[in-house]
């Protein structure tokens, strides 16, 4: 009953605490609100933009994950970019959006460090169906599921 419960979207962001191991690290997560928005990308498909303020070993910071369709399957793959003027700088930003993303979906995102300096972290569908289980973000990520897949 409450792995049902837990599938539609029963559970909230706000409030939210949790204590995960990110790169051989705890970290205590406790999210204090969010949200889910469409947006049109530059090509013209549905963008949807999940919106999460969280506090991560009391740093509080504002973070947005954008999730597209990519590639020949129509992929859905979400990603975010660590920001260098965080407290920390880029590898602690990276960190901790990691344990915000993997106490709330179980899952620890994928981070790619590119040849500029620049960290991206990328979520894929089982982060996006862990994040489903929201009542914040649930009702949007149906509608964009639904809507990006007919592209």
């Amino acid at each position: 009953i409450i792995e049902e419960g837990m599938s539609r979207g029963s559970l909230r962001l706000e409030g939210f605490e949790g204590v995960v191991e990110v790169g051989g690290r705890e970290h205590l997560v406790k999210v204090i609100g969010g949200g889910a928005e469409f947006k049109r990308g530059r090509g013209g498909g549905k963008l949807l933009r999940i919106r999460i303020t969280a506090e991560v070993d009391g740093v509080r910071r504002d973070y947005t994950i954008t999730y597209g369709r990519r590639g020949r399957d129509n992929a859905a793959v979400g990603r975010a970019v660590a920001r260098a003027d965080a407290p920390g700088g880029r590898e602690a930003d990276a960190e901790r959006l990691a344990a915000v993303i993997k106490a709330l979906t179980g899952e620890e995102p994928r981070v790619r460090r590119m040849k500029d300096g620049q960290i991206i972290i990328e979520c894929y569908r089982g982060h996006l169906e862990g994040f489903l289980r929201y009542t914040e973000l649930a009702e949007a990520i149906k509608k964009w599921l639904e809507a990006a897949s007919r592209r």
